[in-house]
């Protein structure tokens, strides 16, 4: 099969490989279409993985053609979306069916082989099937989507609440969309590029919602929104000091944090904003993955019902399409930031 192998750090090439060998309860997906995540970027050209060679993805979807020996044959033909995070199943957190937190976890793409290539071994409890009316494209974004809404059900809120999404990346887009699903009324938006402004206001948001923070002290926009109280719940979806530390400035007294973002160096508190924490009682809450426990109630059941009844239109959010091929021109936008992108995404047709 062809994929994509990281060989170490700024060394990945196209290659022909083995496809993969099934565990027991493993399936072979093939592999039909494969998003780039920002943090593939920084393991293909700065960080490496944890393991060398590794394919990477972990942002991907596809039909089951294969079952390992004990898994179950009923996934043979299915169009599935993928779980990439696989649990150790023995620790505290995943006795409590709290997968995300599995302190021993594997992960598809990041520790072991994932979804950049024509064919995929993932364990069949990571498989959830997908309805006839969901494209694998769509399906290919089933995990931001569901890290986005995890995201928003940490956060206890009111439809009464004004809630701020700062930072509007392919995660803050979506947490935007899955707020305003919600009948959230009071949502406000921060960016920095016209290209975000934009789509915002494609999907239903008045131009007086949104804030460049290139062009505008959001502080004081947001002040003048909100009576100079500040808002009640604030996502950061950035992860720099500096957006970490306007969250802390635009939340409100009792106010809540929702930190999304992940880190792009260390992070650092200046004294004046934590005083403000101490002195708001503001509440902090931080959020890295979603939910999967094959209930009907998880995060990835509640992305799949919104795309199963149209009220989520991912497929917006695809700036790019790329073939097998030609995906280190898409790892290449990413990285040099080159061209406007949202979601740049893989079509395989292994």
């Amino acid at each position: 099969m062809r994929a994509w192998v990281l060989h170490g750090v700024d060394h990945i090439c196209l290659e022909e490989t083995e496809e993969p060998d099934l565990a027991e309860n493993e399936t072979l997906v093939s592999v039909k279409a494969a998003g780039i995540c920002g943090s593939d970027i920084p393991r293909i050209y700065k960080t490496g993985a944890h393991v060398h060679p590794l394919i990477p993805g972990h942002e991907f979807s596809g039909q089951v053609i294969k079952t390992g020996e004990k898994a179950d044959r009923k996934w043979l033909g299915k169009r599935v979306g993928i779980f990439p995070l696989i649990p150790c199943g023995i620790c505290t957190a995943c006795r409590k069916k709290q997968y995300e937190l599995c302190r021993n976890y594997n992960y598809l793409g990041s520790r072991t082989d994932g979804g950049f290539a024509e064919y995929a071994a993932v364990p069949e409890r990571n498989l959830i099937e997908l309805p006839d009316s969901v494209s694998y494209e769509e399906a290919a974004m089933l995990e931001p989507m569901a890290v986005a809404v995890h995201a928003m059900r940490r956060v206890q809120m009111q439809k009464s609440d004004t809630v701020v999404v700062y930072g509007l990346g392919t995660i803050g887009m979506l947490l935007f969309l899955f707020l305003k699903d919600a009948g959230f009324e009071n949502l406000l938006a921060v960016g920095n590029k016209e290209f975000q402004k934009e789509t915002i206001l494609k999907f239903g948001a008045d131009e007086t919602c949104y804030c460049d923070s290139k062009a505008q002290n959001v502080s004081e926009w947001l002040m003048r929104r909100t009576d100079r109280r500040g808002a009640d719940v604030v996502f950061e979806c950035v992860g720099r000091n500096e957006t970490v530390s306007q969250a802390v400035d635009l939340t409100a007294p009792m106010g809540r944090i929702c930190m999304v973002g992940n880190p792009y160096s260390d992070m650092t508190l200046e004294k004046n904003v934590y005083w403000k924490i101490l002195r708001n009682q503001i509440t902090i809450t931080g959020t890295w993955n979603s939910a999967f426990t094959h209930q009907n109630d998880d995060d990835w059941h509640y992305v799949l019902d919104r795309l199963a009844r149209k009220r989520i239109s991912p497929r917006e959010l695809i700036s790019h399409e790329l073939d097998l091929c030609d995906a280190e021109r898409g790892f290449l936008i990413m990285r040099d930031k080159r061209e406007d992108h949202m979601k740049v995404m893989i079509r395989i047709s292994g």
